[in-house]
This record gives C-alpha cells, structure tokens and sequence, in this order.
C-alpha cells in the first residue's frame, strides 16, 4: 500500500463527505423551518454511519445539532 496515496485519496473523500453533509443539513433545517415543522431553536439528533466495503468496517457516530 502506497500511505500517501492512501492517506490523500481518504483527506479527499472526507472532505466530499463533509462539505456534502453540511450542505444537505443546511437545506433540510432550512426547509423544515420554512415548512413549519421546526422553529429553528431546537437541538436535533444526528447520526452518521460510515460503512467501508472490503474490509468489513461499519462505524456510527451519534451526536446533536443545536439550531440557537
């Protein structure tokens, strides 16, 4: 295994993934908001579950997003 190639190509997908989450949090809130479904002071349950084929890894984080 080449650890730069390595190293560089997993910084590029991290970056794609979390460029692309903040994105798609941001519309979702924002949407709710205008929908009426949230008012925009609450804290939200997050989770993401990264799952890596080939290796068999599955690996879930949870936490909270607070709006104010």
């Amino acid at each position: 295994m080449n650890e730069d190639s390595f190293n560089s190509s997993l910084r590029g997908f991290l970056k794609k993934v979390g460029i692309t989450s903040q994105r798609e949090i941001e519309k979702a809130v924002r949407d709710a908001i205008a929908a009426g479904k949230i008012k925009g002071n609450e804290k939200l349950p997050a989770k993401m579950v990264l799952t890596i084929g080939g290796v068999s890894l599955t690996h879930e984080i949870a936490g909270e997003i607070e709006l104010s």
